[in-house]
């Protein structure tokens, strides 16, 4: 249901036919990069938390990893990710179509700055094989994001 319901959501802006059920499941970076043919860094994960005991999704890029401290320092907590039984029910989505668009109201988005090297990113839509693709100005515009933000190590700069 989670896919239909971000389909619906880009339908309203003209752009359903872009969410994209893949062939094979793309739950994973690996997995999305090879079901869509782009770099795995291109994928626009989004992770979902906890923070002061509400859910919060940071999308980062595909090659980035949450550096705690940095995490910490912004949050003022220790990074806690919703657990995986709990993701749908807190976020409105699957876990591996975990996405930032017709998401549960009142969960603030954040945007890490891994992303801002590439000008299309592909986040997941709803559904472990759920996809759409996005500029970076599509992507802010869309997920109704509450700011930039730099929590994320181990991403390739060069890219």
């Amino acid at each position: 249901m989670s896919f239909e319901n971000v389909k619906k959501y880009f339908d309203e802006f003209g752009m359903g036919d872009r969410c994209v059920l893949q062939e094979h499941t793309s739950d994973t970076v690996e997995h999305a990069a090879q079901a869509i043919g782009c770099i795995p860094a291109q994928i626009a994960k989004t992770m979902s938390f906890l923070a002061a005991e509400q859910p919060i999704m940071i999308v980062m890029a595909g090659d980035a990893k949450v550096h705690n401290s940095k995490y910490k320092a912004f949050f003022h907590q220790k990074a806690a990710m919703i657990p995986w039984d709990s993701v749908e029910a807190l976020t409105g989505h699957m876990p591996g179509g975990v996405c930032p668009f017709a998401r549960k109201e009142g969960i603030k988005v954040y945007l890490d700055v891994s992303l801002k090297r590439f000008e299309i990113v592909y986040a997941a839509a709803g559904a472990p094989n759920g996809t759409i693709g996005l500029s970076i100005e599509e992507l802010e515009k869309y997920s109704g994001f509450e700011e930039w933000i730099d929590i994320a190590k181990d991403w390739d700069e060069t890219l």
